[in-house]
This record gives C-alpha cells, structure tokens and sequence, in this order.
C-alpha cells in the first residue's frame, strides 16, 4: 500500500487523525521537500516518525505504482484550493488557476496572461500560485557540472507578483488588468498568524504581508454578498 498524505497547510499538527495512523504503520516515509515546513521538513520526520528521507511526490506517483499492481491510498486534507474561500469570494466563481514562476534576466514567461484574459473575460476570479524555489542547482553548477550547488530557498511574495503581474501586462498591452484592478492577497493561509489583504494591485505591490507562503487572487465580477465581505479584508482594517 503506498499512501499519499495531505499534510494540511499550517503545521504539523494540522495532519488529519486518518493521515497520521497511516503514518505511524508505514514502514517508509518521503517528504515533499517543498511544503509548508520547508527546511524544518526534517525535523517532523525525526519528531513524530523518527525515519524516512525527503522527496518530491507528483501525479507519477500514482500512475506508476498502480501499473505496478501497488494499490494507492489518498488521505485528503486542506489545500489553498480550498482555503481561499476565506476570504468569501465564491469558489464556483473562479477560473483557471494559474501558476506564476520567478522571472530571471533571460527567462520571463507570460503564458499565465491569456488564461487571465480569458478568466476575466468571463467575469471570473483568478488564483495565482506564487513560486517556491527550494533546492534549486545554481545555474553555474549545472554548466560545469561535478557537484551541484544549490540556490538559496525563495518564496515569491505578492509584491513580487504583483510587480511580474504589471510588466506583463504593460508588455502585452491587452488591458487584462491594471494598478486598479481589485485582488486579494494571502499569507501563511490556515496558520494562527494567517493575513489576507484586500486591495488594488497598486496597494498589493507595496504592502508587506510577512514570511511565506504566499498566494494571490486577482478579482473578476463581484456579487453584493462578496463585496461587503471583501471590505473586511481592505488595507488599513484589522483583520
């Protein structure tokens, strides 16, 4: 039996009771080297289960064991998919969501731009997943190979996003959006310290939200019901 194990996104302790008697009667445990723990990841390994290494889990995961005959087990828990609705923009109004890496001198893709054009073509919401970089080879080590050194960890914040966001924009030059466009943005969703900041991109682009993880929604038509909720999350009130 493989098991694939939601871990929640506050900290350990958000592991469901399901997920963790998987856990204790598994005989090896791998750790998606990205999660919410981050460079802590190890600790909770030597903490609660004392063995086990870290690795990266995709959808191969699955498809591979089941072709294999290994039967797979999915321990559900909360996701940023989810947990957005915090902030009472209705799910069933959101598009596509869109992934938004970190831009370097001679890579900045803009693929995410059509599929906010067509989101906010249609009225809906958008949820842009922010880059997480952990453990990522420099690009020196990998042209001379030998061993590899890695990059510092680097978690994209919404002013990064938001700052990527208007370049594209001003690029392209479609009025998919603008400094004016309402969005919303996310820190540490499900923590006891969780910030969710409503506002337009030009507010978004100079707050400070804190320490990681960070996500962020760019708004499409709003219900009445979603716009009185929206203003408990305004910059300058306390949330």
């Amino acid at each position: 039996m493989l098991y694939i194990i939601g871990l929640g996104l506050g900290d350990e302790s958000d592991i469901t009771l399901r997920g963790l008697e998987a856990v204790k009667k598994s005989q090896k445990i791998y750790m998606d080297r990205k999660s919410f723990m981050g460079n802590q990841s190890h600790l909770l390994i030597e903490r609660w289960w004392k063995k086990g290494r870290e690795a990266t889990t995709h959808s191969d995961l699955v498809v591979r064991p089941k072709k294999l005959g290994v039967n797979v087990e999915v321990v559900h828990n909360a996701s940023v998919m989810n947990d957005v609705g915090i902030c009472r923009l209705q799910l069933y109004h959101y598009g596509e969501t869109v992934s938004t890496p970190f831009f370097t001198e001679i890579w900045r893709p803009d693929s995410f731009y059509e599929k906010i054009k067509k989101n906010r073509a249609l009225g809906l919401h958008t949820l842009c997943l922010l880059d997480i970089r952990v453990k990522e080879p420099t690009f020196e080590s990998l042209c001379r190979g030998g061993k590899k050194q890695y990059e510092p960890p680097r978690y994209m914040t919404v002013n990064t996003a938001i700052e990527q966001l208007l370049e594209v924009e001003q690029k392209r030059g479609d009025s998919v959006y603008s400094e004016e466009t309402e969005c919303v943005g996310f820190a540490r969703l499900g923590a006891e310290d969780q910030k969710i900041l409503s506002g337009t991109m030009k507010q978004s682009e100079s707050v400070d939200c804190g320490a990681p993880l960070h996500c962020l929604v760019i708004v499409g038509k709003t219900h009445p019901v979603e716009e009185e909720m929206l203003e408990f999350y305004k910059y300058g009130t306390a949330n």
